[in-house]
Protein backbone atom coordinates (compact mmCIF):
# COMPACT_ATOMS: atom_id res chain seq x y z
CA UNK A 1 0.00 0.00 0.00
CA UNK A 2 2.96 2.26 0.92
CA UNK A 3 4.64 1.24 -1.99
CA UNK A 4 1.64 2.74 -4.48
CA UNK A 5 0.60 5.50 -2.52
CA UNK A 6 4.79 6.50 -3.54
CA UNK A 7 4.56 5.69 -6.94
CA UNK A 8 1.22 7.42 -7.01
CA UNK A 9 2.92 10.72 -5.27
CA UNK A 10 6.20 9.94 -8.10
CA UNK A 11 4.02 10.04 -11.18
CA UNK A 12 2.64 13.10 -13.46
CA UNK A 13 -0.70 13.00 -12.14
CA UNK A 14 0.54 12.57 -8.39
CA UNK A 15 2.95 15.50 -9.21
CA UNK A 16 0.15 17.81 -10.17
CA UNK A 17 -2.52 17.05 -7.69
CA UNK A 18 0.26 18.02 -5.18
CA UNK A 19 0.85 21.52 -7.29
CA UNK A 20 -2.77 22.49 -6.94
CA UNK A 21 -3.86 21.12 -3.72
CA UNK A 22 -4.98 24.57 -2.58
CA UNK A 23 -7.61 23.63 -5.21
CA UNK A 24 -8.54 20.87 -3.69
CA UNK A 25 -11.01 22.28 -0.86
CA UNK A 26 -13.40 24.00 -3.19
CA UNK A 27 -12.84 21.47 -6.09
CA UNK A 28 -14.37 18.42 -3.77
CA UNK A 29 -17.11 21.02 -2.30
CA UNK A 30 -18.29 21.82 -5.67
CA UNK A 31 -17.91 18.27 -6.95
CA UNK A 32 -20.48 17.26 -3.91
CA UNK A 33 -22.91 20.25 -5.19
CA UNK A 34 -22.75 19.03 -8.73
CA UNK A 35 -23.05 15.31 -8.13
CA UNK A 36 -26.53 16.11 -6.16
CA UNK A 37 -27.73 18.49 -8.60
CA UNK A 38 -27.79 16.23 -11.55
CA UNK A 39 -28.91 13.43 -9.52
CA UNK A 40 -31.04 14.26 -6.54
CA UNK A 41 -34.89 15.24 -7.36
CA UNK A 42 -37.64 13.65 -4.92
CA UNK A 43 -37.00 13.31 -1.48
CA UNK A 44 -39.31 10.19 -1.74
CA UNK A 45 -37.41 8.24 -4.44
CA UNK A 46 -35.49 5.30 -3.40
CA UNK A 47 -32.54 6.64 -5.47
CA UNK A 48 -32.65 10.12 -3.33
CA UNK A 49 -33.37 8.35 0.05
CA UNK A 50 -30.49 5.66 -0.79
CA UNK A 51 -28.27 8.66 -1.91
CA UNK A 52 -28.94 10.75 1.42
CA UNK A 53 -28.58 7.79 3.86
CA UNK A 54 -24.81 6.67 2.10
CA UNK A 55 -24.01 10.25 2.68
CA UNK A 56 -24.72 10.08 6.12
CA UNK A 57 -23.29 6.96 6.89
CA UNK A 58 -19.91 7.49 4.73
CA UNK A 59 -19.65 11.43 6.76
CA UNK A 60 -20.13 9.98 10.14
CA UNK A 61 -17.21 6.43 9.29
CA UNK A 62 -15.02 9.28 7.96
CA UNK A 63 -15.22 11.24 11.15
CA UNK A 64 -14.96 8.35 13.16
CA UNK A 65 -11.51 7.95 11.35
CA UNK A 66 -10.20 10.91 11.24
CA UNK A 67 -10.36 11.45 14.40
CA UNK A 68 -8.92 7.87 15.87
CA UNK A 69 -6.72 7.09 13.00
CA UNK A 70 -3.84 8.31 15.52
CA UNK A 71 -4.19 5.41 17.26
CA UNK A 72 -2.04 2.22 17.41
CA UNK A 73 -4.67 -0.55 15.58
CA UNK A 74 -4.35 1.72 12.58
CA UNK A 75 -0.45 1.59 12.04
CA UNK A 76 0.64 0.38 8.75
CA UNK A 77 -3.52 0.06 7.52
CA UNK A 78 -4.20 1.92 4.04
CA UNK A 79 -6.65 4.22 6.82
CA UNK A 80 -3.42 5.51 8.17
CA UNK A 81 -1.88 5.92 4.44
CA UNK A 82 -4.35 7.89 3.03
CA UNK A 83 -5.32 9.59 6.23
CA UNK A 84 -4.52 13.13 4.72
CA UNK A 85 -7.49 13.26 2.30
CA UNK A 86 -9.86 12.56 5.03
CA UNK A 87 -10.64 15.91 5.35
CA UNK A 88 -11.76 15.99 1.85
CA UNK A 89 -13.43 13.69 1.96
CA UNK A 90 -15.05 15.28 5.30
CA UNK A 91 -15.77 18.34 2.97
CA UNK A 92 -16.70 16.26 0.26
CA UNK A 93 -19.95 15.08 2.23
CA UNK A 94 -20.35 18.27 4.09
CA UNK A 95 -20.43 20.51 0.53
CA UNK A 96 -23.07 17.22 -1.22
CA UNK A 97 -25.42 16.98 2.20
CA UNK A 98 -26.24 20.73 2.71
CA UNK A 99 -26.48 21.14 -1.36
CA UNK A 100 -28.97 18.33 -1.46
CA UNK A 101 -30.52 20.33 1.72
CA UNK A 102 -30.85 23.52 0.17
CA UNK A 103 -31.94 21.55 -3.23
CA UNK A 104 -35.20 20.38 -1.48
CA UNK A 105 -35.96 23.54 0.93
CA UNK A 106 -35.31 26.00 -2.32
CA UNK A 107 -38.79 24.07 -3.19
CA UNK A 108 -40.54 24.17 0.15
CA UNK A 109 -39.10 27.82 1.30
CA UNK A 110 -41.67 30.81 0.73
CA UNK A 111 -40.58 34.31 0.46
CA UNK A 112 -41.62 35.26 4.21
CA UNK A 113 -39.59 34.36 7.85
CA UNK A 114 -39.05 30.84 6.04
CA UNK A 115 -36.55 32.40 4.11
CA UNK A 116 -33.93 32.93 6.76
CA UNK A 117 -33.18 29.17 7.64
CA UNK A 118 -33.01 28.75 4.19
CA UNK A 119 -30.02 31.77 3.70
CA UNK A 120 -28.77 29.62 7.09
CA UNK A 121 -28.26 26.62 4.76
CA UNK A 122 -27.18 28.04 1.66
CA UNK A 123 -24.24 30.26 3.91
CA UNK A 124 -23.15 26.87 5.21
CA UNK A 125 -23.48 25.11 1.92
CA UNK A 126 -20.73 28.29 0.23
CA UNK A 127 -19.16 28.39 4.22
CA UNK A 128 -17.55 25.11 3.59
CA UNK A 129 -15.22 25.53 0.99
CA UNK A 130 -13.25 27.58 3.66
CA UNK A 131 -13.52 24.70 6.25
CA UNK A 132 -10.37 23.31 4.93
CA UNK A 133 -7.83 24.60 7.66
CA UNK A 134 -10.48 24.07 10.18
CA UNK A 135 -11.90 20.84 10.10
CA UNK A 136 -9.50 20.09 12.54
CA UNK A 137 -11.30 21.94 15.32
CA UNK A 138 -13.33 19.33 17.05
CA UNK A 139 -15.91 22.32 18.20
CA UNK A 140 -16.46 22.84 14.54
CA UNK A 141 -16.08 19.55 12.84
CA UNK A 142 -19.22 18.19 15.35
CA UNK A 143 -21.41 21.22 15.10
CA UNK A 144 -21.99 21.39 11.26
CA UNK A 145 -22.23 17.71 11.50
CA UNK A 146 -25.45 18.08 14.44
CA UNK A 147 -26.75 20.92 11.92
CA UNK A 148 -26.44 18.49 8.77
CA UNK A 149 -28.16 15.54 10.62
CA UNK A 150 -30.86 17.07 12.27
CA UNK A 151 -31.89 18.23 9.19
CA UNK A 152 -31.29 14.91 7.53
CA UNK A 153 -33.47 13.35 9.88
CA UNK A 154 -36.08 16.04 9.53
CA UNK A 155 -36.12 15.26 5.93
CA UNK A 156 -35.69 11.46 5.97
CA UNK A 157 -38.30 10.66 9.18
CA UNK A 158 -41.34 11.83 8.07
CA UNK A 159 -40.59 10.78 4.60
CA UNK A 160 -40.25 7.11 5.67
CA UNK A 161 -43.07 6.87 8.33
CA UNK A 162 -45.64 8.94 5.80
CA UNK A 163 -46.29 11.09 8.97
CA UNK A 164 -45.42 14.71 9.26
CA UNK A 165 -46.50 16.76 12.40
CA UNK A 166 -44.86 18.66 15.66
CA UNK A 167 -44.32 15.44 17.61
CA UNK A 168 -42.43 13.92 14.54
CA UNK A 169 -40.63 17.00 14.01
CA UNK A 170 -38.86 16.51 17.92
CA UNK A 171 -38.51 12.59 17.44
CA UNK A 172 -36.31 13.66 14.59
CA UNK A 173 -33.69 16.02 16.64
CA UNK A 174 -33.88 13.20 19.48
CA UNK A 175 -32.69 10.67 16.84
CA UNK A 176 -30.45 13.17 15.87
CA UNK A 177 -29.26 14.39 19.21
CA UNK A 178 -28.88 10.53 20.26
CA UNK A 179 -26.78 9.50 16.99
CA UNK A 180 -24.20 12.83 17.62
CA UNK A 181 -23.80 12.40 21.15
CA UNK A 182 -23.06 8.27 20.66
CA UNK A 183 -20.67 9.45 18.10
CA UNK A 184 -18.96 12.04 19.93
CA UNK A 185 -18.50 9.36 22.79
CA UNK A 186 -17.48 6.58 20.64
CA UNK A 187 -14.84 9.03 19.47
CA UNK A 188 -13.91 10.70 22.59
CA UNK A 189 -13.22 7.08 24.49
CA UNK A 190 -11.18 5.77 21.64
CA UNK A 191 -9.12 8.82 20.62
CA UNK A 192 -6.98 10.36 23.51
CA UNK A 193 -5.55 13.07 20.93
CA UNK A 194 -9.18 14.16 21.24
CA UNK A 195 -9.37 13.76 24.51
CA UNK A 196 -6.68 15.84 25.00
CA UNK A 197 -7.70 18.74 22.80
CA UNK A 198 -11.45 18.98 23.83
CA UNK A 199 -13.76 19.35 26.55
CA UNK A 200 -16.14 17.02 26.53
CA UNK A 201 -19.06 19.08 28.47
CA UNK A 202 -18.26 21.89 26.46
CA UNK A 203 -18.93 19.89 23.33
CA UNK A 204 -21.45 18.74 24.62
CA UNK A 205 -22.93 21.90 25.94
CA UNK A 206 -22.53 23.04 22.54
CA UNK A 207 -24.49 20.86 20.51
CA UNK A 208 -27.62 20.82 23.17
CA UNK A 209 -27.26 24.99 22.42
CA UNK A 210 -27.71 24.17 18.50
CA UNK A 211 -30.57 21.84 19.57
CA UNK A 212 -32.43 24.48 21.05
CA UNK A 213 -31.78 26.90 19.03
CA UNK A 214 -33.37 24.95 15.96
CA UNK A 215 -36.41 23.77 18.26
CA UNK A 216 -36.71 27.76 18.78
CA UNK A 217 -36.70 28.49 14.98
CA UNK A 218 -39.05 25.93 14.92
CA UNK A 219 -41.64 27.30 17.43
CA UNK A 220 -41.60 30.40 15.65
CA UNK A 221 -41.99 29.03 11.97
CA UNK A 222 -38.76 30.01 10.71
CA UNK A 223 -38.18 26.03 9.55
CA UNK A 224 -39.86 25.24 6.29
CA UNK A 225 -42.67 22.87 6.21
CA UNK A 226 -40.30 20.05 4.98
CA UNK A 227 -40.68 17.31 3.19
CA UNK A 228 -43.82 19.52 1.59
CA UNK A 229 -43.33 22.20 -1.02
CA UNK A 230 -45.58 24.70 -2.73
CA UNK A 231 -44.92 24.25 -6.71
CA UNK A 232 -47.79 26.80 -7.66
CA UNK A 233 -50.11 29.66 -6.37
CA UNK A 234 -52.07 31.49 -8.67
CA UNK A 235 -54.74 34.13 -8.37
CA UNK A 236 -57.26 33.10 -10.97
CA UNK A 237 -60.75 34.06 -12.41
CA UNK A 238 -62.03 30.33 -12.43
CA UNK A 239 -60.69 27.18 -12.29
CA UNK A 240 -62.35 24.06 -13.55
CA UNK A 241 -61.71 20.55 -13.13
CA UNK A 242 -62.28 18.36 -16.66
CA UNK A 243 -60.97 14.60 -16.77
CA UNK A 244 -59.07 15.14 -13.81
CA UNK A 245 -56.77 18.21 -14.89
CA UNK A 246 -57.95 21.89 -13.37
CA UNK A 247 -58.36 24.47 -16.29
CA UNK A 248 -57.04 28.23 -14.60
CA UNK A 249 -57.59 31.02 -15.92
CA UNK A 250 -55.58 34.12 -14.36
CA UNK A 251 -54.40 37.35 -15.89
CA UNK A 252 -50.47 36.80 -16.83
CA UNK A 253 -47.52 38.67 -15.83
CA UNK A 254 -45.25 41.14 -17.89
CA UNK A 255 -42.27 38.97 -19.11
CA UNK A 256 -40.23 40.58 -17.19
CA UNK A 257 -41.64 39.89 -13.84
CA UNK A 258 -40.40 36.39 -13.94
CA UNK A 259 -40.81 35.35 -10.41
CA UNK A 260 -44.43 35.33 -10.04
CA UNK A 261 -46.71 33.87 -12.58
CA UNK A 262 -49.90 35.89 -11.50
CA UNK A 263 -50.51 39.37 -12.42
CA UNK A 264 -50.70 40.97 -8.84
CA UNK A 265 -53.50 43.15 -9.58
CA UNK A 266 -56.32 41.11 -9.95
CA UNK A 267 -59.16 42.99 -11.99
CA UNK A 268 -62.83 41.76 -10.49
CA UNK A 269 -66.51 42.47 -11.53
CA UNK A 270 -69.21 42.83 -9.33
CA UNK A 271 -70.49 39.95 -8.04
CA UNK A 272 -66.95 37.73 -9.58
CA UNK A 273 -65.43 35.15 -7.45
CA UNK A 274 -61.78 35.14 -6.77
CA UNK A 275 -60.24 31.71 -7.28
CA UNK A 276 -56.84 30.83 -5.11
CA UNK A 277 -55.30 27.77 -6.98
CA UNK A 278 -52.40 25.99 -5.11
CA UNK A 279 -50.26 22.95 -5.97
CA UNK A 280 -48.60 20.91 -2.63
CA UNK A 281 -45.86 18.38 -3.32
CA UNK A 282 -46.11 15.46 -0.84
CA UNK A 283 -43.95 12.55 -0.49
CA UNK A 284 -45.99 9.22 -1.78
CA UNK A 285 -48.75 8.47 0.72
CA UNK A 286 -48.22 10.85 3.12
CA UNK A 287 -51.69 12.78 4.09
CA UNK A 288 -51.39 16.18 5.33
CA UNK A 289 -54.85 19.13 6.13
CA UNK A 290 -53.74 22.23 4.27
CA UNK A 291 -55.38 25.04 4.81
CA UNK A 292 -55.95 28.78 2.66
CA UNK A 293 -55.50 31.46 5.14
CA UNK A 294 -57.75 34.48 3.43
CA UNK A 295 -56.55 37.91 4.76
CA UNK A 296 -56.89 41.45 4.06
CA UNK A 297 -55.00 44.29 4.74
CA UNK A 298 -57.18 46.79 7.24
CA UNK A 299 -55.37 50.15 6.06
CA UNK A 300 -57.62 52.21 8.57
CA UNK A 301 -56.34 49.58 11.69
CA UNK A 302 -53.01 49.60 9.53
CA UNK A 303 -52.60 45.14 10.00
CA UNK A 304 -54.10 42.45 8.67
CA UNK A 305 -57.21 40.87 9.18
CA UNK A 306 -57.96 37.07 8.66
CA UNK A 307 -61.52 36.41 6.92
CA UNK A 308 -61.42 32.86 6.06
CA UNK A 309 -59.33 29.52 7.15
CA UNK A 310 -60.37 26.94 4.48
CA UNK A 311 -58.99 23.23 4.57
CA UNK A 312 -58.51 20.94 1.96
CA UNK A 313 -56.75 17.43 2.15
CA UNK A 314 -53.33 16.80 0.34
CA UNK A 315 -52.30 13.27 -0.61
CA UNK A 316 -48.68 12.92 -1.63
CA UNK A 317 -47.11 10.77 -4.94
CA UNK A 318 -47.43 13.92 -7.90
CA UNK A 319 -44.83 14.68 -9.04
CA UNK A 320 -45.95 18.07 -10.11
CA UNK A 321 -47.92 18.64 -6.54
CA UNK A 322 -51.58 17.86 -5.23
CA UNK A 323 -53.91 20.38 -6.65
CA UNK A 324 -56.71 22.38 -4.70
CA UNK A 325 -58.37 25.56 -4.47
CA UNK A 326 -60.69 28.21 -2.36
CA UNK A 327 -62.61 30.52 -3.13
CA UNK A 328 -64.43 33.66 -1.97
CA UNK A 329 -67.07 36.22 -3.23
CA UNK A 330 -67.45 40.07 -2.56
CA UNK A 331 -64.06 40.77 -2.00
CA UNK A 332 -63.44 44.38 -0.91
CA UNK A 333 -61.14 46.58 -3.07
CA UNK A 334 -57.13 46.44 -1.84
CA UNK A 335 -54.16 44.25 -0.82
CA UNK A 336 -54.94 40.44 0.00
CA UNK A 337 -53.07 37.82 0.54
CA UNK A 338 -53.52 33.98 1.08
CA UNK A 339 -51.23 31.62 3.13
CA UNK A 340 -50.61 28.61 2.35
CA UNK A 341 -50.47 26.90 5.86
CA UNK A 342 -50.47 23.38 7.26
CA UNK A 343 -52.36 22.64 10.38
CA UNK A 344 -49.24 23.61 12.72
CA UNK A 345 -49.33 26.92 11.20
CA UNK A 346 -46.07 26.52 9.22
CA UNK A 347 -46.10 28.53 5.87
CA UNK A 348 -46.16 26.60 2.89
CA UNK A 349 -45.97 29.71 0.62
CA UNK A 350 -48.28 33.22 0.25
CA UNK A 351 -50.03 34.47 -2.82
CA UNK A 352 -50.41 37.70 -2.39
CA UNK A 353 -52.71 40.26 -5.08
CA UNK A 354 -54.54 43.84 -4.80
CA UNK A 355 -57.85 43.46 -5.90
CA UNK A 356 -59.33 46.56 -8.21
CA UNK A 357 -63.09 46.66 -8.81
CA UNK A 358 -63.84 47.19 -12.67
CA UNK A 359 -67.11 47.52 -14.45
CA UNK A 360 -66.17 46.04 -17.81
CA UNK A 361 -64.79 42.47 -18.49
CA UNK A 362 -60.86 42.59 -17.87
CA UNK A 363 -59.20 40.61 -20.98
CA UNK A 364 -56.08 42.04 -21.25
CA UNK A 365 -53.13 39.54 -20.46
CA UNK A 366 -55.41 36.34 -19.69
CA UNK A 367 -54.38 33.46 -20.39
CA UNK A 368 -55.69 29.39 -19.60
CA UNK A 369 -53.77 26.70 -18.44
CA UNK A 370 -53.67 23.31 -17.25
CA UNK A 371 -52.84 21.42 -14.24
Amino acid sequence: MRRALARYRNSAFGRYVIRNQKYAPILFFMGGFIFDTLTLGRIDRVYDTVVLCSHMTLLSLTLYLYNTVDEDKWEGTFIRGYSEYFPLVIQFFFGALSSAFVIYFFRSVSMSKTMFFFILLVLLLFANEFLKKKISNKYLQFSIYFFISFTFFAFIIPTLIREMNTFIFIISGLVSLGCTLALITVIYRSSPGTRAETSLKKLIGLILSIYITINVFYYFNLIPPVPLAMDTGLVAHDVQKTNNEYIVTYEKNPWYVFWRKHDSNFHRQEGQRVYVFTSVFAPTDLKKSIFHRWKWFNPEAGKWEVTDKISFKVTGGRDRGFRGYTHKNNLREGEWKVEVITEEELILGVVDFVIKNTSEPHEEGMVKKSF
